[in-house]
């Protein structure tokens, strides 16, 4: 896949900074840029999202990347990978975020994360009942809104990704364990 819309020039300054957080200028917000109202809205709830301290940030990365995997949005999946790694999260774990349900390295907790993440995605969501209280009895009511509001943002933001064709940057090749590839699921893209 190709980027269906050119990247725009980012201010100097933006770049740079970016390129001190990050190594490199994110492709999402050279294509977004082209709105900057749309690009700095985008940029300042992220900033915000990255505040909530409700619901466990381990979870809520792994919710991210199960989220990345099942769009099939290379770019977030990639990145979330190398987040991992800067918030210290076993990183034997992350890696197997794409085939989480065939890998032992995850707890029956993050498991219920992960698959509330899939099910929240599914078009039609196909959350349950009794899904969500599981999760609800286990996280609380504080750490179960964050959880279903980060999820509800990040499948906003891998569909964008994926709708204006941007692709995985490189960013997990800093990584010392290799990222697992997706198994196929029915209507659901690979990601490797």
């Amino acid at each position: 896949m190709t980027l269906r819309i050119p990247k725009a020039t980012l201010p100097t300054e933006m770049s740079e900074n970016l390129i001190k957080q990050l190594g490199a200028v994110p492709e999402p917000v050279e294509v977004v840029w082209h709105s900057p109202k749309v690009a700095t809205s985008n940029l300042e709830f992220s900033a915000e999202l990255s505040e909530w301290d409700e619901a466990d940030a381990g979870l809520k990365s792994f919710a991210h990347m199960a989220v990345a995997a099942q769009v099939g949005c290379s770019w977030c999946l990639d990145v979330g990978y190398f987040q991992s790694q800067n918030q210290n999260l076993d990183l034997t774990k992350a890696s197997q975020v794409p085939r989480w349900r065939e890998s032992a390295v995850f707890t029956p907790l993050e498991r219920d994360v992960l698959e509330y993440a899939e099910a929240m995605t599914n078009t039609p969501p196909t959350v349950t009942d009794e899904l969500y209280a599981g999760l609800l009895d286990q996280l609380g009511a504080p750490a179960m809104v964050e959880l279903t509001a980060y999820i509800a943002f990040v499948n906003m933001a891998t569909r964008n990704n994926t709708a204006n064709g941007i692709t995985s940057q490189g960013f997990s090749d800093a990584c010392a364990i290799p990222l697992a590839a997706s198994v196929e699921k029915a209507g659901a893209a690979s990601t490797a």
